[in-house]
């Protein structure tokens, strides 16, 4: 008995049927007529074609691919119709796909761009809040017209109470009028001036040694507007007069018996204590105890500064032949003494090789125009040593060194490391020059570690190489640099832009 299945396309009529709707119908008087019969698959083809061509020939071979389609299948090879419609179809399922990743590009671009710029203006101002740097500007009247918040600390009076009133409020006359003649002797052709030594009026009436850089201004037609430049704290106050012949008898009697000595304090990882590198300190024979700072002052004062660091860098490239491989070795050095032709043969001829050799570019000199000195560091770069830039934080002089040079190495200075863990502002501007220093791929090293907090909180905020006394101590000692030969061996982790390693 046959079972009966109801209507279904096995059915001999469903069958008829169904090959009848499959014919075309017959042309009219009004010319052919279509059916869109076949157009389903038709696009379900092109959408496979173009997942084809995006996934296995990638976007660009498919946009040549796709623009060659019309004249290879102007034509269905399987049924002679027209491919016209779904041909259309087709582009747009690629081109917009392909329009979108562009975009996409385009945008993650835009945005990182952006990201970056945010980063330097936050970084800049944050350096701005929290530098000793006092940054001024005056008009031709000699009346503030910008003043940094460091004026407080240097000077006693808020920016607010400097602007608009006499530079005479933070100088006495007669000390104005010294540094005006001394500015008209060391005003270089571009009316810029560097190192000039002065002393402030605190608001309590105390009088504050302060190291000067600064520039004339212009207005647009050429005529005097003013200046604009930096002040920093020195030390103390010394009792000799900047320039006197009493300091340049002195100078020149250490250049001649070449009395000084080299000190080396290590430089550690925070997370092992293993030693990387070593920085070169110089100590003066005759004054062991006053800080090199004020030799080093006092000889620019008389236009010796660079030979007695000269000096200073022969004395410690000798020492540090002593100093144990593959450890590093910091060397400090002005722009100015950069600038100077005979570095190259004095670095070529010491006893490490240069690729053990960093140097660090102190903030002693602002610098006005960075092509001499971007160019007289290249060859050296190109023999293997590094640049370092040190103080950074401190002032605005060492931001624009960062800046510039790009240094495979920044020193954050003690200033912003002193207390460090109980102190927010600080903690934003180290964090910041974490980010900053990812994004240059440079390596970070805190300076004047003396506390484990200040040791932990560096280590929370990315700091992984640091000195000072909590880590150890400056020595003369040959001895003790030997014992940094063999530090432990660091713990295996993945690469970083401001991982310590990359000196290795």
């Amino acid at each position: 008995m046959t079972q009966d299945r109801g209507p279904g396309p096995w059915r001999p009529e469903n069958r008829k049927n169904r090959e009848n709707r499959d014919v075309p119908e017959k042309r009219n008087a009004k010319g052919p007529a279509r059916t869109r019969k076949g157009a389903g698959p038709r696009r379900g083809l092109a959408s496979i074609v173009v997942l084809w061509i995006l996934l296995g020939v990638g976007v660009e071979s498919g946009v040549a691919l796709a623009l060659r389609l019309p004249a290879l299948f102007a034509h269905d090879v399987f049924s002679g119709t027209d491919v016209s419609v779904w041909l259309a179809d087709f582009l747009v399922l690629l081109l917009v796909p392909v329009a979108f990743f562009s975009l996409w590009r385009l945008e993650r671009r835009r945005r990182r761009e952006k990201l970056q710029e945010t980063r330097a203006s936050q970084l800049v101002q944050t350096v701005l809040d929290t530098s000793r740097e006092w940054l001024w500007s005056v008009g031709p009247d000699g009346s503030f017209t910008f003043c940094g918040a460091s004026s407080q600390e240097l000077t006693g009076y808020s920016p607010a109470e400097l602007l608009g009133r006499p530079f005479s409020m933070v100088m006495d006359p007669g000390d104005l009028a010294e540094a005006l003649t001394a500015r008209k002797a060391a005003d270089k052709p571009d009316a810029s001036w560097e190192g000039l030594i002065t002393v402030c009026r605190h608001r309590d009436g105390s009088r504050v040694l302060v190291e000067v850089t600064g520039k004339a201004l212009n207005d647009a037609s050429g005529q005097p507007a003013g200046f604009a430049g930096t002040a920093r704290p020195l030390e103390s106050e010394s009792s000799h007069v900047p320039g006197s012949p009493e300091i340049e008898t002195r100078i020149k009697a250490v250049l001649n018996d070449r009395a000084l000595r080299t000190a080396f304090q290590p430089i550690r990882s925070l997370e092992n204590g293993s030693i990387h590198g070593a920085e070169a300190l110089t100590r003066f024979n005759s004054s062991p105890d006053e800080s090199p700072e004020t030799w080093f002052l006092e000889a620019t004062s008389v236009g010796l500064g660079v030979d007695l660091e000269f000096l200073a860098l022969e004395t410690a490239l000798a020492a540090a032949a002593r100093v144990p491989a593959p450890l590093y070795v910091a060397l400090n050095l002005s722009p100015l003494a950069c600038l100077d032709p005979r570095l190259g043969s004095l670095l070529q001829a010491s006893a490490i090789p240069t690729g053990r050799i960093v140097l660090e570019i102190t903030e002693r000199h602002q610098v006005q125009d960075y092509e001499p000195l971007a160019a007289a560091l290249a060859p050296l770069r190109c023999s293997g040593l590094r640049i370092a830039v040190d103080d950074a934080g401190a002032g605005y002089a060492s931001m624009r060194h960062i800046l510039q040079l790009r240094p495979a190495l920044i020193k954050l200075d003690r200033e912003i490391i002193a207390g460090i863990d109980t102190n927010q502002a600080q903690q934003a501007l180290v964090s910041a020059m974490v980010s900053f220093a990812s994004d240059i791929n440079a390596a970070l090293v805190a300076e004047g570690i003396e506390t484990d907090a200040e040791q932990h909180t560096l280590t929370r905020l990315g700091i992984t190489l640091g000195q000072g006394y909590l880590l150890g101590r400056p020595s003369i000692t040959p001895t003790d640099w030997a014992q940094w030969h063999n530090p432990p061996r660091p713990k295996e982790k993945p690469p970083s832009p401001t991982d310590p390693h990359i000196f290795k």
